[in-house]
This record gives structure tokens, C-alpha cells and sequence, in this order.
């Protein structure tokens, strides 16, 4: 069950922020480096496989475009997911976490989102921020168990089969 606040703080306040994990909780032998323009073919296959309004080619290559922290989760020459998010006035925002559905559930999203969350805070960021829609349990649980609280609802946010998805707006302190 979620548990809702009424201020952003008092969400903050909740609990102490769990500490970022280990990089050791990976199941699937990988590593994570920087995302580049050619692995965005790959990437553009496992969000259409992962998502059914998946993002569009030209959103991945403006996140590259602009500067924001993109990574990708590769082993045995290929691409297992991918995480993008942005870093600047002491915060962060996670804006795509993705594993393809074959290797999800191995561990590898929270080794991508352990890393993120260390770059985030090596820049200096004290607060990570992200949206997740009402119905992705699994990432919601993945998130919740990371240190994450809900402090808010942005509502119609995501488009669905029938019509639109509210986000539950996530935080964490880093």
C-alpha cells in the first residue's frame, strides 16, 4: 500500500532515506556506461517491446542532444535497459527507466537506478524526483523499496487505452 502525505515535506520527513544499495544486487552480469547515438536503435526496440505508448526516437536523441545523464545497461553484446534522467539546482529527475521484459525482474533496473542515483548525488543533488503511472506495481514497488515516498498525483498524465493515466509523483532524499 502507498502512503500519501500532504506536504512535500512532511513526505521527506516520513523516513530516513534509505541508502543507495550496493551495485552488487544485479543478478545478470552487466555494466552500465554512457548512452550513445548508436545504441539508440536498440533502445528504440526494447521501448516499443516495454511500453505501449513507448517514447519516440526524436525524444531519446534530444535527451542526448541537451546534456542529460543517459546510460545504458549492456552485457554479452547487447543492450538490457536504460535509464535517463536530469541533474541541476540541487535536484534530480528521473525521466526513463527501462528493461527489456526478458531480463526484467533480475535485479538490473535497480542496478540502473543505483547508478543514476550516485551520479545524481555526485552532482551535488539532495532530492530525486520521478513520475511513475498508478498501475506499474512493479516499478512502483521497485521505487518504494529504493527510498522513495509518494508526495503527490499528477492526474492524466500518461496517455492509455482508454483515454489517460494518472502518475504518482515520487521523491527521495539523497
Amino acid at each position: 500500500m502507498v502512503k500519501t502525505f500532504e506536504t512535500f515535506e512532511e513526505a521527506m520527513a516520513w523516513r530516513e532515506p534509505a541508502p543507495i544499495p550496493s551495485r552488487r544486487a544485479c543478478l545478470t552480469p552487466s555494466r552500465l556506461r554512457p548512452m550513445r547515438s548508436a545504441d539508440l536503435e536498440a533502445i528504440m526496440k526494447i521501448e516499443k517491446q516495454a511500453y505501449e505508448f513507448p517514447w519516440t526516437l526524436g525524444m531519446f536523441e534530444d535527451c542526448l542532444r541537451v546534456g542529460y545523464c543517459c546510460w545504458v545497461c549492456e552485457g554479452h553484446q547487447m543492450l538490457y535497459g536504460y535509464g535517463i534522467m536530469s541533474v541541476g539546482a540541487g535536484e534530480c529527475h528521473l525521466f526513463n527507466l527501462c528493461v527489456a521484459p526478458d531480463f526484467q525482474g533480475q535485479g538490473l533496473g535497480r542496478h540502473i537506478m543505483t547508478h543514476l542515483l550516485h551520479l545524481a548525488r555526485r552532482h551535488h543533488a539532495d532530492t530525486a524526483f520521478l513520475e511513475v503511472r498508478s498501475s506499474n506495481q512493479a516499478a512502483l514497488g521497485l521505487y518504494l523499496s529504493m527510498g522513495f515516498n509518494e508526495i503527490g498525483l499528477r492526474r492524466a498524465y500518461y496517455p492509455a487505452q482508454r483515454g489517460r493515466e494518472d502518475a504518482l509523483m515520487l521523491a527521495r532524499s539523497l
